[in-house]
C-alpha cells in the first residue's frame, strides 16, 4: 500500500510517500517547500500570517509528484495546531489565516480568565495556558459576523480537497474549545465568553475518511479520486503514534521541532491542581488516548539564532556550530528556554546574552557559546518538565524516546540523557509522517489493530540509537537552580 503524508510544520512541510505492508514501513520525501510567517502592513499596523494558499498549491505538487513515483491508495494531512481559517456561509475562505505567533492575542487570556476562572477552564478542556491557544485567537478576531465556520488548518486543506467540512478530534482538542472528557465541542464555555457555536464543525476521529478527492480536482491532477483520511492531524499526534514505545514500560516522550512535545501518553486525562499548577495539557491522541504534555520553546530558539546571523551577513552552518557547542564547557550558562521573550521572532542571540547578564552568569559570546547555552537549556527544560509529568502522574519514566527532527542534533540527545538522568532512544526522525502513513493503512486495510501493533513495525523497521546518562545529576541540579530559585541544587 502506498499512501502520501502530508506533513506541515511552522518551518516547513514536505509531502512522504509511504510503503506499508508486512513486515515493510517506509517513507521517503518526495516534495519538501519552506513555511513561515509572512507579515502584511494595514492601517492598524500588521499582522503575521500564513500562506495557506502557497502551502495548498505545494501539497498538490507533492501529492502529484508522489503518485508520479507510484499509483498512491490515499492521501492524510498533520500540522501544527491552533490556527485556523474561517469560512462564510457560501464555504468561502474569509482571509487568509493569522500566525499564531502574531501579537494580536496579548491580554486577551487574561480577559476571559476575570469571566473564567483558570480552574473551571481547565476541568472543561484539560488545556495548557498558552497566549496563542485558538479560543484567545478568537476573541482577538475584529468581526466574526460573516464567519460561517471555523477550520483547523489541516480541516481547511482537507475541506479543498474533498468538500466535506469538519474536525479531526486530536487537533480540535487544542483550541480550548474543547471537551477533555466528553470528547465533544465545548459549546456552554464558547458561549459563555462570546465565539459562536455555529463556528464549531462537526467532530470526526482520527481513522476517519472525510471523502474523496473532488472529482474536477482529481481530473486536473491527473489523479484518481483517492480517499482522504483523517489522521491524527496535529503534528505531535502523529508523532506520538510514531514513538516505538514497548508495552508495559514507563516512558516518556519528546517530539522534537520547531516546539518540543514533552510527556506522556496516557488513557484519561490528569486534571488535579498540581496539573494546572504546572501548567500541563491534556490533548487528544489517536485511539482515545491523551497526550499529557507541555510545550517546551524547542529548536525555535537555534533557527532563530541561524537566521539572525544569517541576515546580519555572518552565516552560520549548522554542524559547523554544533562542533563548537560541543568544545563548550556543560552548562557555563543557562536561561529559562520557556521564558515569554523566546516566543515572538527576532534577534535570539541577544535576548540569551541579556537573560545570562540578568541572572548574573557569564554571558555567551560566540556562536559556540550561545547554542551551547540554547541545548543545555533546553535539556534543562526537558529534565524538568519529565520529572513534573512523572510526578503528576505517579508514573517512573525508567526511559525517554525522542523523535523528530531534533533526532539528527546528537549533542541534545546527549544532553537530554545526562539532564533526565534516563537513557535516550532516538528515532525515527520522521516519526510523524510514519504516524500519519500508520494511521491511513489500518483505516484502509492494513492489518495494523492497534498502536501496539503499529509501533511494533516501526521497532522491526527501523534503527534507533540509545544515549546513556553521564550521571552527572548534581552538576544539573545546580543549573537549574540559576533560572529557578525554588529548585534546590
Amino acid at each position: 500500500m502506498r499512501l502520501a503524508a502530508v506533513d506541515l510544520g511552522a518551518s516547513s512541510g514536505r509531502v512522504m510517500a509511504g510503503t506499508v505492508g508486512p513486515g515493510v514501513l517506509s517513507v521517503a520525501e518526495v516534495h519538501r517547500f519552506p513555511n513561515g510567517g509572512v507579515r502584511v502592513a494595514h492601517a492598524g499596523g500588521s499582522t503575521l500570517h500564513w500562506d495557506i494558499l502557497g502551502l495548498y498549491r505545494e501539497l498538490l505538487t507533492g501529492v502529484q509528484a508522489a503518485h508520479k513515483a507510484g499509483a498512491l491508495d490515499g492521501l492524510g494531512i498533520d500540522s501544527w495546531a491552533v490556527d485556523y481559517g474561517l469560512l462564510d456561509a457560501s464555504g468561502a475562505l474569509l482571509g487568509n489565516p493569522v500566525n499564531y505567533r502574531d501579537a494580536r492575542t496579548e491580554g486577551v487570556a487574561e480577559r476571559v480568565l476575570e469571566s473564567v476562572p483558570a480552574r473551571e477552564l481547565f476541568d472543561v478542556t484539560g488545556l495548557q495556558q498558552l497566549p496563542f491557544n485558538t479560543l484567545y485567537q478568537l476573541l482577538a478576531e475584529r468581526d466574526l459576523s460573516a464567519a460561517e465556520t471555523m477550520l483547523l488548518i489541516p480541516d481547511l486543506l482537507n475541506y479543498w480537497l474533498t468538500g466535506v467540512r469538519g474536525a479531526e478530534r486530536t487537533n480540535a482538542s487544542t483550541t480550548q474549545l474543547y471537551d477533555v472528557r466528553s470528547r465533544e465541542w465545548a459549546v456552554e464555555l464558547a458561549t459563555r465568553v462570546g465565539i459562536p457555536p455555529r463556528l464549531l464543525p462537526p467532530l470526526r476521529d482520527p481513522g476517519t475518511v472525510v471523502g474523496t478527492l473532488l472529482p474536477d480536482l482529481a481530473a486536473e491532477l491527473a489523479l484518481p479520486e483517492l480517499p482522504v483520511v483523517a489522521v491524527g492531524s496535529h503534528d505531535t499526534a502523529s508523532a506520538v503514534v510514531g514513538v516505538p514505545a514497548e508495552p508495559g514500560t514507563n516512558s516518556a516522550y519528546i517530539s522534537s521541532g520547531t516546539w518540543s512535545l514533552v510527556g506522556l501518553e496516557l488513557d484519561e486525562p490528569e486534571l488535579g491542581d498540581a496539573a494546572l499548577a504546572a501548567n500541563f495539557t491534556n490533548e487528544g491522541g489517536v485511539d482515545g488516548t491523551i497526550r499529557f504534555l507541555r510545550n517546551v520553546m524547542g529548536l525555535w530558539v537555534l533557527s532563530e539564532s541561524l537566521r539572525t546571523w544569517e541576515a546580519r551577513g555572518t552565516p552560520v552552518a549548522l554542524p559547523s556550530v554544533l562542533a563548537q557547542a560541543a568544545e563548550v564547557p556543560a552548562l557555563s550558562a543557562v536561561v529559562d528556554i520557556d521564558a515569554p521573550v523566546f516566543l515572538p521572532p527576532g534577534d535570539m542571540p541577544s535576548r540569551i546574552r541579556r537573560a545570562c547578564a540578568e541572572t548574573g552568569q557569564r554571558v555567551p559570546a560566540t556562536p559556540g557559546e550561545i547554542v551551547r547555552c540554547v541545548l543545555d537549556s533546553l535539556a534543562l527544560a526537558y529534565r524538568r518538565t519529565v520529572r513534573q509529568a512523572s510526578e503528576l502522574t505517579g508514573r517512573p519514566v525508567d526511559v525517554v524516546h525522542v523523535v523528530g527532527g531534533g533526532v539528527r542534533n546528537e549533542l541534545l540527545c546527549q544532553l537530554t540523557a545526562d539532564a533526565c538522568g534516563v537513557p535516550v532512544l532516538a528515532g525515527p526522525v520522521e516519526a510523524a509522517a510514519l504516524g500519519n502513513v500508520l494511521v491511513q493503512a489500518r483505516t484502509l486495510g492494513a492489518g495494523l489493530p492497534d498502536l501496539a501493533a503499529m509501533r511494533a513495525l516501526i521497532r522491526d523497521t527501523h534503527e534507533l540509537r540509545r544515549y546513556e546518562p553521564s550521571g552527572r545529576e548534581a552538576d544539573w541540579a545546580r543549573a537549574a537552580a540559576r533560572i529557578d530559585p525554588k529548585v534546590v541544587a
